[in-house]
């Protein structure tokens, strides 16, 4: 047995293109168990982990020793920090339900906006973008998931919205991780990056809005409401352009998220969409036929989607105590992000794990010692440490007993086992893929596509994302690999890894990692394959539109690259 495994790219007959195509069979298993067979994920991610080990151990010939630990830290992360950051966004947002206080928020909602396609704007797009660029990792998608719900949505309407509002914030989340790893690892400046990417990615930006009404409403939604979504989607993406190129990489989503509300407001006191009570109607219909059809209420406290609202009297006080959980969330992780001595003690904090047995023992394709053995647990500075934080000091002020806080946690947790088993697969045949050498065949089989490179560079950062969940470690497997191919194809480097990160963005979409959180958090949990169906062709649309914006800044509009 030999004491280190180096993955060979083209262990097939020497021939990368076999082999990149074997390579793919586990991503291809994913989307037609899901796309085609409507398997339920769990069994679909366990399946195509089984591919992904067979096809490390048989093709790439690594021992099967290695590949069981590569798929054992994978588990290990997805259980710790992402299914940890789910189970903790769903947690924080029962809290407000059981304490009876999200009845107010949805009369402040109503109150500055009645109508639904503006609240899924609202929502869904701006506070989602704020919470992408605090916290990631699901998070958002799992809180404004139930909050449509909550708000009358049904299930299905409310996954696929925030699934499509999410792709807006993604580059610049977390406090702009993905670009930061991709600067770190290919050793251009960040900053440079970022520059680019907010040259990219609010050109899609301008058109989310669009998109929700017509996910929200169809045409219909579109035609009535076409005016605020533009004005929102126009100063989201202005925003994110000025703060991304002259102010700060790491508030650009933030920034952005804050002055998309405030045009919101700003429009809604010169301007009123038609239509919303027959949109208000048209919802409300959809979700009791669903209720009916489900005959049960899959998440707590959804039962007071059904109800009126209590009239009572939003004081200012009221309103304070509405927003709180989310102003707290808020100042707690910008305290954990942007305030350097809070940031390094989180941070110092961390342990650093060596996988026993696996660290030292992998290598990269060019023969390095493989960081990806390194587990890092995060227990304090993880989002879902922070987030349940948050969650007691909201319980405190609101005076919920411990025991409800516990019940609520226990019971989302036997609720969403099936949830954790599938992140845990999919993760573990991330990791698989990734430590045996078949992520990076078919990245290097992409990128050996010559002068049409350009074009053809997103679609790593989509790959990477739709196998990992995260856009941070589609740059994490990528970005090098871009500035390699990028040299050789004589185009702009920085161009190329900047196009990874702006790729990845529209891979979530059909991440089975997200479409597992996101079924999970709004009752739909064995239904993925439907929330894929419903996203493939807005993923697959943005991502053609990407390229060709890539390929186009590569030539005839180098001018727009600083």
């Amino acid at each position: 047995m030999s004491s280190t495994y180096q993955p060979d790219l083209a262990p097939l007959a020497d021939n990368l293109f076999i082999s990149a195509l074997v390579a793919f069979l586990p991503l291809a298993t994913i989307f037609v168990t899901l796309g085609v067979l409507r398997w339920k994920a769990h069994w679909a991610g366990l399946t195509a982990l089984a591919v992904s080990f067979v096809i490390a151990i048989t093709a790439y010939g690594m021992p099967a020793h290695l590949a069981g630990l590569a798929a054992t830290q994978g588990a290990v992360f997805g259980i710790f920090p992402i299914m940890w950051i789910v189970i903790a966004a769903i947690w924080f947002y029962e809290i407000t339900v059981r304490s009876g206080r999200f009845q107010d928020l949805r009369a402040l909602i109503d109150r500055l906006s009645d109508d639904p396609r503006v609240q899924a704007i609202l929502i869904a797009f701006c506070f989602g973008g704020m919470l992408e660029a605090l916290a990631g990792f699901g998070a958002p998608l799992a809180i404004t998931g139930v909050m449509l719900l909550t708000i009358g949505f049904s299930r299905m309407r409310a996954a696929v919205s925030v699934m499509v509002a999410n792709t807006a914030p993604v580059a610049f989340g977390a406090v702009a991780t993905p670009i930061i790893t991709a600067g770190a690892l290919s050793g251009i400046d960040y900053q440079h990056i970022g520059a680019i990417v907010g040259r990219q990615t609010p050109i899609l930006s301008v058109f989310i809005p669009l998109f929700l009404c017509i996910l929200v409403d169809g045409k219909r939604g579109l035609k009535e409401c076409w005016p605020i979504a533009f004005v929102i989607g126009l100063v989201f993406s202005l925003t994110k352009f000025v703060f991304s190129n002259y102010i700060s990489v790491e508030l650009t989503d933030i920034a952005a998220a804050l002055m998309g509300v405030a045009a919101t407001v700003i429009m809604l006191r010169v301007w009123k969409p038609k239509g919303t009570e027959e949109a208000r109607e048209r919802l409300f219909v959809e979700r009791l036929k669903e209720d009916q059809e489900a005959g049960t209420q899959d998440i707590a406290g959804a039962e007071t989607v059904a109800q009126e609202t209590e009239e009572r009297e939003l004081t200012a006080g009221r309103t304070f105590m509405a927003l709180f959980p989310y102003l707290l969330v808020l100042v707690v992780f910008s305290l954990a992000e942007l305030c350097d001595p809070v940031k390094h003690f989180l941070k110092s904090t961390d342990v650093t794990i060596h996988w026993p047995g696996s660290d030292g023992h992998i290598l990269t394709a060019d023969g390095k010692v493989s960081g990806a053995t390194i587990f890092e647990f995060t227990w304090l500075s993880s989002p879902g440490t922070l987030l349940i934080i948050s969650g007691f000091i909201v319980a405190a002020v609101y005076r919920v007993s411990l025991k409800v806080l516990g019940q609520a946690y226990w019971e989302n947790l036997v609720k969403m086992k099936f949830s954790i088993l599938t992140v845990a697969s999919v993760v573990a045949l991330a990791y698989v893929m990734n430590q045996s050498g078949q992520t990076i065949t078919m990245g290097t089989w992409i990128a050996g596509v010559g002068a049409a490179f350009a074009f053809f560079a997103p679609i790593l950062g989509w790959l990477g994302t739709a196998v990992t969940g995260s856009d941070t470690s589609a740059n994490a497997l990528f970005s090098t690999l871009q500035q390699t191919a990028a040299v050789k194809a004589n185009v702009d480097p920085a161009l190329m890894v900047a196009s990874n990160t702006s790729g990845g963005v529209v891979g979530k979409l059909v991440s089975p990692q997200n479409l597992t959180i996101v079924a999970t958090a709004v009752g739909l949990v064995g239904r993925e394959s439907e929330i894929l169906r419903k996203v493939v062709l807005w993923s697959v649309g943005l991502l053609i539109a990407l390229s060709i914006i890539n390929g186009l800044q590569a030539t005839v509009l180098s001018w727009m690259i600083p």
